[in-house]
């Protein structure tokens, strides 16, 4: 899915662009149909009005980064995997990943038990890619797989032809996951950010299928990227789009047949898309 600058007035949640959620992707393994990749993308490398680069650091140390994973179609949360990244000396950072089961993955909270701990993430062409098990991980910047006129898509419509984002890059989360560790049934996947505020942890962004926030108006859409899809009923009255909530993606990963949130994706046969170079990154 792509869920671009669905902040206000086409900007970030909270005005931070680590935590804008990108896209959600989801596809079996190339070559091994008992693994699946799952992945997170967040953080526009540029803003939309005005175009200007966004930070250089990849993720936010306050932030949450989070995959939910419902396996029974309640549209709650079983599984989820948690992200927290700590920065270093030297603008590095790195990633610590979490797996929680059972109502716990419902929660809001960073706990869990640890599968990668202070794994590096990557802020050059070369991905540093961690293994535990039969898990694998990467995080940092990548080349922006989406394409859109989005200028002129803002513009009232008036197109230019132009790919705003042929030369931008977003950040990547990327799980490689034993489909032993989903289950055998249809599962259901969205994706969230959170911010670490004085009362706790506060959702900022989710989605799961494309562009659901930026055509929900003013309130309805700061409750929607603040909500559960347990709750998305409520917005159908107001957006025909939804009619077919809840706003999750769902597969079955035990029967791939090259079923894919997105048809692009940020990975090749060589592995993940480099990120490119532009100025002030």
């Amino acid at each position: 899915m792509s869920h671009h600058y669905s902040g206000p007035n086409f900007g970030f949640p909270q005005a931070d662009a680590r935590l804008d959620l990108t896209d959600l992707y989801a596809f079996p393994k190339p070559g091994d149909a008992g693994k699946s990749i799952l992945i997170m993308n967040v953080h526009p490398s540029s803003t939309v009005i005005h175009p200007e680069p966004t930070t250089n650091e990849p993720f936010s140390p306050d932030g949450l980064y989070e995959i939910k994973i419902d396996t029974n179609g309640d549209a709650v949360a079983d599984i989820a995997y948690r992200v927290r990244v700590s920065a270093l000396p030297g603008a590095m950072q790195t990633a610590t990943v979490r797996r929680v089961e059972g109502i716990l993955a419902a929660g809001t909270d960073d706990g869990g038990e640890v599968v990668f701990l202070e794994a590096p993430v990557s802020t050059g062409r070369d991905a540093q890619v961690a293994e535990a098990g039969d898990y694998r991980f990467f995080a940092g910047w990548r080349s922006e797989a989406f394409f859109f006129d989005t200028l002129g898509a803002i513009n009232d419509l008036h197109f230019t032809g132009a790919d705003f984002f042929c030369d931008k890059n977003v950040c990547s989360i990327v799980l490689e996951v034993p489909n032993s560790a989903l289950g055998t049934k249809p599962v259901g996947l969205w994706a969230r950010t959170l911010d670490k505020q004085s009362e706790g942890w506060v959702q900022v962004e989710r989605g799961a299928r494309p562009q659901q926030a930026v055509f929900l108006p003013g309130e309805q859409q700061e409750a929607y990227l603040a909500g559960e899809p347990a709750d998305d009923a409520r917005f159908v009255c107001s957006h025909t789009r939804l009619s077919t909530l809840v706003d999750i993606y769902r597969m079955k990963p035990s029967v791939w047949q090259g079923h894919c949130c997105r048809i692009s994706c940020p990975m090749t046969r060589a592995g993940l898309r480099p990120f490119r170079k532009m100025a002030g990154h």
